[in-house]
């Protein structure tokens, strides 16, 4: 059986990767992995291919036991797998609590390399995966420090591992976006006390996810980047040195920009 695996689909950019991955890879079933049941559910009236809840937290190290047993009990041949969970918290870090920073280590990386590493030996040649990660991965980004370093090892982790799993041709690719208006918002401005309060842009996420299925599917790149804005910020934080980009990021905060109404309906 071809399958599909997305973790954190109840939301966001996991949400879209879920809607939209059947335009790029022909699966007869999805599994859809996330906390909330009955946002899982609620995909089965958008989605024609057939899909399996699996609520889990991957924070618990237990979900992992589940998974490798369901996949050692279907054996089924992974075409794709989006390992979109993951979330952050704005603030300096003695606003940030230090549960908070272990969690997005646990959701941001731990999660995230145990999925991988259950699932590559269900995949065979032609298979991809993608790890969602962030613009701020090219840079330490005050008052977002702990988020941005984990996305720091999603972008090294991910490049490095297309490069061993090349001889297996199974791809791998990190997706980089901006600001992109999604429930990420709800838990990151929790301990936001206007440390940052400047977002430049912000994209949709069935903009940013048919972004990133284009470039898995359609280049060789080993991590995509949505819009030119944020392709030239890339190119700028590889030339000039990082003490100077930090010392504009602040600055740049000094000044607001489409921070309001970035929390949507939600869980918190």
């Amino acid at each position: 059986m071809n399958i599909a695996i997305v973790t954190g689909a109840s939301s966001g950019m996991g949400r879209e990767f879920a809607l939209q991955l059947s335009e790029y890879v022909q699966v007869e079933e999805i599994w859809v992995i996330a906390r909330r049941q009955a946002a899982l559910e609620s995909l089965r009236q958008e989605i024609s291919c057939p899909l399996r809840t699996i609520p889990l937290d991957l924070t618990q190290s237990e979900s992992f036991d589940i998974i490798a047993k369901l996949l050692a009990e279907e054996k089924p041949n992974v075409k794709l797998l989006v390992n979109a969970a993951g979330f952050g918290k704005f603030g300096s870090f003695d606003q940030v609590s230090p549960e908070d920073d272990c969690k997005m280590l646990d959701l941001n990386c731990k999660a995230l390399l145990m999925m991988t590493r259950l699932v590559v030996p269900y995949m065979s040649a032609g298979s991809h995966i993608l790890q969602l990660d962030s613009l701020s991965a090219f840079q330490p980004v005050p008052y977002i420090t702990t988020y941005g370093a984990t996305k720091a090892f999603v972008l090294s982790y991910s490049r490095a591992l297309n490069r061993e799993l090349k001889s297996r041709r199974i791809r791998v690719m990190a997706m980089n976006p901006g600001w992109v208006k999604t429930e990420f918002f709800n838990h990151a401005c929790q301990t936001n006390d206007g440390q940052v309060k400047y977002f430049n842009r912000l994209y949709e996420a069935k903009d940013c996810v048919a972004t990133g299925l284009k470039h898995l599917y359609h280049t060789k790149k080993d991590y995509s980047v949505h819009g030119l804005p944020v392709k030239f910020q890339v190119l700028l934080v590889k030339l000039v040195p990082h003490r100077f980009v930090m010392s504009i990021w602040l600055h740049q905060q000094k000044k607001a920009k489409n921070n309001r109404n970035l929390t949507v309906e939600g869980r918190k």
